[in-house]
């Protein structure tokens, strides 16, 4: 079963209008299966294969022979080498529109070569896991806790027999062999799974190093590293805080967030609804599913969902249309910026209760309308009293 992504409109614009597409996310979000689906008279190529990849990077030139555009060449961070050469082809035919269509899953290499070689010739697109609003397009029957707990990788959602713990167990060793060991210099894989374990604990938490580092027992440079490495290769999102004074706004501590809830109760070892409705990070998990449903709004309206982590912008610069209020009394929710107006969203889970068994205005039955009507949701008042939606 193919589940439609709503950024489906945005690539095949920017196939009409610009001769590179880049199609970036984490490892088996659909970017190729998207592309394929979306322009099935393309030729194809994957440098997964190594001697497609060492051709492409040694010999580049034959390579492009071999696929002239159109083409989809997936996994092109394999071949750093081959940018000159596709600017090269670019530059000799500057009215082809939809030329050369790739996909990334590190996102930090894929976007140095990127800047470096087709800067002004490529629209750079972000395809994350599918958002609630997907899913229930596609199966309206689908739960929001079954909805949490298997997560947003397509794969998981069209085919239900799948067993989601096996499938993230397999997800996690892939990744650690295939993503770490590439961008990495990581002497032991165990501490890194470790590491990226503290990370799921503290996902909808605010960004400590020092104890993150301490906890897992390596350095604080180190933890910063194997940071960067998470966030290249699209497991975690960090989120800047919201101040009125910009500077504080870009020296104050972020918010870790797992990008995906699956992902996140695989690691909390989190198998099923049950254990969900009573585990004890049931509001980290909350948040940083709201989270990533703002970030899917925001794609849709063509937004960045946030900015990225230490970027400083200059006079003129994009404002990020999602922070976390920090000041004194916020609530722990996200600020959501656009047109220059910002709208406060409700993120935590107030009380002791479940939200499932709240009063049918409470977060959970709120949450269920977040691909709607996020706009909509009011601010959140702490304590015994829950969550309030407002109109």
């Amino acid at each position: 079963m193919w589940i439609r992504r709503d950024i489906e409109q945005r690539l095949q614009l920017s196939a009409r209008t610009r001769p590179v597409v880049v199609l970036t996310g984490a490892r088996q979000t659909g970017k190729t299966s998207t592309f394929r689906r979306l322009f099935p008279d393309y030729k194809f190529v994957s440098l997964d294969l190594p001697t497609e990849a060492e051709q492409a990077e040694k010999e580049p030139q034959s390579f492009l022979r071999r696929h002239p555009p159109p083409v989809i060449i997936d996994e092109v961070q394999y071949a750093p080498g081959l940018f000159r050469y596709l600017k090269a082809a670019v530059d000799a035919d500057r009215g082809g529109r939809g030329q050369f269509l790739l996909t990334g899953s590190q996102k930090f290499t894929l976007m140095k070569s990127v800047s470096e070689s087709l800067a002004g010739r490529a629209d750079i697109v972000e395809l994350e896991t599918l958002s609630l609003a997907e899913i229930h397009a596609a199966i309206p029957e689908t739960g929001l806790e079954s909805a949490i707990v298997r997560g947003g990788f397509p794969e998981l959602q069209a085919n239900p027999d799948i067993d989601h713990v096996a499938f993230y167990n397999s997800y996690l060793a892939t990744y650690l062999e295939r993503d770490v060991r590439s961008l990495a210099n990581v002497g032991s894989l165990r501490d890194f799974e470790r590491f990226l374990r503290a990370c799921a604990l503290r996902s909808a938490n605010l960004l400590n190093k020092a104890d993150l580092a301490r906890d897992v027992g390596i350095s604080p440079s180190t933890a910063n590293h194997w940071l960067s490495t998470l966030e290249a290769s699209g497991q975690i999102v960090l989120l800047e805080p919201w101040f009125s004074n910009r500077t504080k706004s870009i020296v104050k501590s972020p918010k870790l967030y797992l990008a995906d809830t699956g992902l996140l109760c695989a690691l909390l070892n989190i198998r099923s609804e049950e254990v969900l409705r009573q585990a004890p990070s049931v509001g980290g998990i909350w948040e940083t599913f709201v989270f990533a449903q703002l970030r899917a709004r925001e794609r849709r309206g063509g937004a960045r969902p946030a900015q990225a982590p230490g970027a400083q912008g200059g006079r003129g610069a994009q404002a990020p249309p999602a922070r976390a209020p920090r000041r004194a009394g916020a609530c722990g929710g996200v600020c959501a910026a656009r047109t220059g107006r910002r709208r406060a969203v409700p993120s935590r889970r107030g009380g002791a209760r479940h939200p499932a068994k709240r009063r049918p205005g409470g977060s959970w039955r709120a949450a269920a309308c977040i691909g709607e009507r996020a706009a909509r949701l009011g601010t959140e008042a702490r304590g015994g009293q829950g969550l309030r939606t407002g109109s």
